[in-house]
């Protein structure tokens, strides 16, 4: 099988020269195992969804972590949390750089009775489902081109139903080749192992039932400002316990909260998270969209691109290696901007995002705005509307309309 080259491979092969351990963090079923299976050296590979394997730990966990290979490989290690402290025992006596590579299905800090953070030790490597650049062998650069104003038009003749389509599938390994109707029945099945199977590793909780609802209240959410009281209200639980279903999905890397932008004293701006889920295909099998993108409705078809592009940038923004972070803006007078990234090396680049063909000036009015009142210190500020169109156009000093496919044409 010709496997797609992932973005975080070279990310990996760094970091093991300098970190005693690395953790692969990730949904289930993104391609963890696949990239760890397939790292050169001398390895060896154990996982723990293999009930000899967790028995084995169960039964001496010193004698399971024993080996004379230079790194061991331990996958899915949510399964068996009693491994952190022993291994922290082990890297702490023998301090030799990349002696363990760990795959986990569900952020470790977060999960119940971990106590040891493996702080210093340990290099975290968040791998999400396929993005389209690494589906068409580009690199994750489409940040570094806006900056440096070379942006290009790729060869070819995108449409806003590419766009759909594309989102509507999203970005899990197994859904590539499958039909619409099978890739909607892989995600309801997905769903139904994560909560039957994972769930009890992350949390107390044992409602199934409440929390499938509650993952199609949020994937209608997706996209939208967080509003805990509407969430609340629309599934009949207590604020304690929302709080705690939301904490374990996030912990599943199914949902994200994606933070407001706040870096200011202007008193205005607000401060509530928007809510996204992980992968815009999982989004639309929950709210079962119609597989035809020609019969959704413009609330769909905005939430359903807004949530693709989320995940395309998200995921260069995790291999940038802490040089981007990603905010939203909104202040009291409704002004709004999808995304606003922070380049540590100074500036901002404001993201809107639009399925259709036509972009106007006024789709640029709340960046504009906020690059004459809200930067300092000479800072530049780039604005970008992704559209459903073929050319990349200029709308005034560092601001353009760009294709969408931009984001994986290198």
């Amino acid at each position: 099988m010709n496997l797609i080259p992932r973005w975080q491979y070279p990310l990996i092969n760094e970091a093991r020269k300098t970190r005693r351990v690395l953790m692969v963090e990730g949904a289930r079923q993104c391609g963890k195992t696949t990239l760890a299976r397939h790292l050169k050296g001398d390895t060896v590979y154990r996982t723990l969804d293999d009930i000899a394997m967790r028995e084995s730990v169960a039964n001496d966990l010193k004698a399971f972590l024993q080996t004379e290979h230079s790194m061991m490989i331990i996958d899915e290690v949510q399964r068996a949390p009693d491994l952190i402290p022993e291994i922290k025992r082990i890297v702490d006596n023998d301090t030799r750089s990349g002696q363990f590579l760990l795959t986990g299905s569900a952020h470790i800090p977060s999960l119940p009775h971990v106590q040891e953070s493996l702080a210093g030790r340990i290099r975290r490597i968040r791998l999400r489902p396929f993005t389209q650049g690494e589906m068409n062998g580009a690199q994750p650069d489409f940040l570094e081109r806006i900056l440096a104003k070379k942006m290009s038009r790729p060869d070819t003749n995108f449409t806003k139903h590419d766009l759909l389509s594309r989102a509507l599938r999203g970005g899990y390994p197994e859904v590539q080749p499958l039909n619409t109707r099978e890739q909607r029945r892989w995600h309801q099945d997905y769903i139904t192992a994560i909560l039957s199977r994972d769930l009890a590793d992350v949390a107390n909780i044992r409602k199934h039932d409440s929390m499938q609802k509650l993952l199609q209240v949020i994937a209608a959410w997706s996209s939208k400002f967080m509003d805990t009281s509407a969430i609340r209200s629309a599934l009949s639980i207590r604020r304690p316990t929302l709080e705690n279903y939301l904490s374990a999905l996030q912990t599943l890397f199914l949902i994200e909260r994606l933070p407001a932008w706040t870096t200011t004293d202007y008193a205005r701006v607000g401060k509530r998270d928007k809510l996204f889920m992980t992968d815009s295909g999982l989004m639309a099998s929950l709210l079962r969209y119609s597989g035809n993108p020609k019969n959704l409705n413009d609330d769909q078809t905005g939430k359903l691109a807004e949530t693709f592009v989320y995940c395309e940038l998200q995921a260069q923004i995790d291999v940038s290696d802490g040089r981007f972070v990603m905010y939203h803006y909104r202040d009291n007078e409704k002004r709004e901007i999808d995304f606003l990234i922070d380049d540590e090396d100074g500036g901002f680049i404001g993201i809107e995002v639009k399925a259709g063909l036509t972009v106007r000036s006024d789709d640029f009015k709340h960046m504009r705005w906020f690059a004459d009142n809200l930067i300092t210190d000479n800072k530049p500020f780039y604005g970008i509307v992704l559209y459903s169109g073929n050319d990349i156009i200029p709308f005034g000093k560092n601001m353009w309309a760009v294709p969408t496919d931009c984001l994986w044409h290198s």
